[in-house]
């Protein structure tokens, strides 16, 4: 068993999420072929959408500061609209923060919503699976992305159904759908899972497929059903993304113009997610930054929207060049917004009552700021919804239906969202 590390996160509650991935470890491809078996079986009943779409999740762990990105109060007083200031974007009505000067430009092409109202939990939970941390201790409901993966089963093609960029978390966890749906990680040595395990030669990796082959040869003399005919399938399929490495040349900034990644620099993650969902992945999730900016908001925001805009801006005029605005949908938000009041730290802390988030792609309709909060950015004062109700509308752009049953562990249907009202505005 091989247990891979990633990165600690620690908030001001004092509690390390440290992300983990465990694995069996029996080289040349041979966890990846458990791993496909598994989900095929799993999801040999699962409808799939007529058409495959994609969805990228941008994750801001520590909960971003609505009042300073996409909600700012100019009219408040100088300690609740703080140091930042308004700027239109190209659709009449609708501002954003001034270190957001590229999405303004092209706001046509994106969305958010400013009256979601949340809960006081740092966990990426709510956003990710619709239900609180507290909630999933006990009833394990699935991610976004498990979701996707439970959904397509297998496709043929050696590409991972979900991946987060991010590592692993209760909001990546797949709950009751099973650990065949775990994202794929690619991050620090869970990248020896897309290369020749080492010492292993392209030609040692032929000998033992044909080990393999003669095997199953022999269990098929055996086997009157004729089911294990040929080199099983799923290892086939796992040797491929060994071999063929479409995920890995994705993951392969070095394979992108040099223009390209300088646009993405000090966000190349943006990039990564691009690559992915070109190559096929349904669903990425990713993270950037610290959020949890009790003391130094301004600070710490100066340095961190610039790269946030870039990164975004980036990533969804890419996706309009290469035609698949339609088929992805990107939001990006965090566990809450932050306090409307500035505190004696110059900082904002912990505010569940509203919260902003990005949405853009997936056909959903463009070039508006759906719903509003009070005057001093306190609560929703029209439209309110809820993070669930939000994860309803990005499911639906993907063709996924929120009120689709899954059986639990206990063999009890239960549907992806209990919350599913879609944001109206949205579709």
């Amino acid at each position: 068993m091989l247990e891979i590390l990633g990165k600690s996160q620690r908030f001001c509650d004092g509690v390390s999420r440290r992300n983990f991935l465990r694995i069996g470890a029996l080289g040349a491809g041979v966890t990846l072929a458990d791993m496909l078996r598994v989900q095929a079986a799993q999801s040999a009943n699962a409808v799939k959408p007529t058409r495959q779409k994609s969805a990228i999740m941008i994750y801001l762990p520590g909960g971003p500061s609505h009042m300073d990105m996409y909600d700012l109060k100019p009219d408040a007083p100088a300690e609740y609209r703080g140091e930042f200031k308004p700027i239109a974007t190209n659709c009449p009505g609708v501002q954003i923060s001034e270190y957001f000067p590229m999405q303004a430009r092209m706001w046509d092409k994106l969305a958010c919503v400013r009256s979601i109202i949340s809960i006081d939990e740092h966990s990426d939970s709510l956003v990710s699976t619709g239900y609180s941390e507290r909630d999933n201790r006990i009833s394990s409901h699935p991610s976004l992305g498990a979701v996707v993966s439970k959904m397509r089963g297998t496709t043929g093609e050696a590409v991972p159904p979900f991946v987060s960029l991010r590592g692993m978390s209760r909001g990546t966890e797949p709950g009751y759908l099973g650990i065949s749906h775990r994202p794929f990680t690619p991050s620090g040595t869970g990248n020896a899972n897309l290369r020749l395990a080492s010492g292993v030669s392209s030609d040692r990796l032929s000998e033992r497929q044909q080990l393999l082959t003669g095997m199953d040869d022999l269990n098929r003399d055996i086997d009157a059903s004729g089911t294990m005919a040929g080199l099983d399938s799923f290892n086939q399929r796992a040797i491929e993304m060994v071999t063929a490495g479409s995920v890995r040349r994705a993951l392969d900034l070095e394979k992108e113009d040099v223009k390209i990644r300088e646009r993405y620099k000090g966000c190349e993650q943006f990039l990564t997610a691009r690559r992915l969902v070109q190559a096929g992945v349904g669903c990425v999730t990713l993270s950037i930054g610290g959020w949890d900016t009790h003391g130094a908001n301004f600070t710490s925001l100066k340095k961190q929207l610039p790269l946030v805009d870039r990164g975004l801006a980036n990533l969804i005029q890419d996706l309009h060049d290469c035609g698949m605005q339609d088929d992805v949908v990107t939001i990006m938000w965090g566990e809450f917004g932050r306090t409307p009041k500035i505190n004696m730290s110059a900082g904002r802390d912990h505010w569940s009552p509203v919260m902003s988030a990005f949405i853009a792609g997936g056909g959903l309709k463009m070039g508006q700021a759906v719903g509003s909060s009070t005057e001093r950015g306190e609560r929703p004062k029209d439209r309110p919804y809820t993070a669930s109700q939000v994860l309803s509308t990005v499911y639906r752009a993907i063709g996924i239906d929120p009120a689709r049953t899954f059986p639990n562990g206990n063999g009890r249907p239960m549907y992806v969202l209990d919350d599913r009202e879609p944001v109206r505005e949205l579709i």
